[in-house]
């Protein structure tokens, strides 16, 4: 997912985005309050995602349920114990439940924001955390907020541990977690996004660039 599309608050019922899984022609599309959250295409990107996720431990933690498309493949990796998920909205949820029932044992979903949860969460008590959240891009852009939250993602990652945010088309290290991370690797992947897609950079294909940030 490329382009944040809601704020992280909680809103009252009245605020809410609407939230609606959208299937036609053979495309599958998450929307969130008529924006474009994430879509099926980005399945091989996502999995590449997880699978280095779990390279590095045994229990992770997910910010963004999406279509589930990371959630499930961490999950399954044979060297998950445990993985944990925080959605804010309850229809991502709903959704997702709706096309998997049956969901793998170490797996649980939890409803917050992560912008309050990241304090309470232990200290090294994760190895790995994938960062995929649709948020307002005046939240991206808060440079104040990303320095007091990412101290707090290093602080609840154990040594060694590390921190996955989604993919990006633009060959450019997040500026957001750079400060905080002496070590980052980078993988390119190709990718195809659909004709309609809307949040990639420089167009619907090219390579994609997943950024792994590692604690020391």
């Amino acid at each position: 997912m490329e382009t944040p599309t809601v704020s992280e608050p909680d809103t009252a019922p009245q605020d809410r985005p609407t939230i609606e899984l959208i299937e036609q022609n053979g495309q599958v599309t998450l929307s969130i309050g008529g924006e474009q959250a994430m879509q099926a295409w980005e399945r091989d990107l996502m999995w590449a995602s997880a699978d280095m996720l779990c390279e590095y431990g045994k229990d992770f933690y997910e910010v963004g349920l999406g279509l589930g498309l990371s959630a499930l493949r961490i999950a399954a990796n044979p060297a998950t114990r445990s993985h944990t998920v925080l959605e804010l909205f309850g229809e991502v949820e709903d959704l997702f439940r709706a096309r998997h029932p049956h969901l793998p044992d170490n797996l649980t979903i939890e409803r917050g924001d992560f912008f309050q949860r990241i304090f309470e969460l232990p200290s090294e008590s994760i190895d790995g955390m994938f960062f995929d959240p649709a948020l307002d891009l005046e939240v991206w852009t808060d440079a104040e907020l990303w320095g007091r939250v990412v101290p707090e993602v290093v602080r609840v990652l154990r040594p060694g541990g590390v921190f996955i945010p989604f993919f990006s088309t633009k060959p450019e290290l997040r500026w957001q977690y750079l400060p905080h991370f002496r070590r980052i690797r980078v993988e390119r992947h190709p990718f195809a996004a659909y004709d309609t897609t809307e949040y990639t950079h420089g167009g619907t294909t090219g390579d994609a660039f997943i950024q792994c940030f590692l604690k020391d």
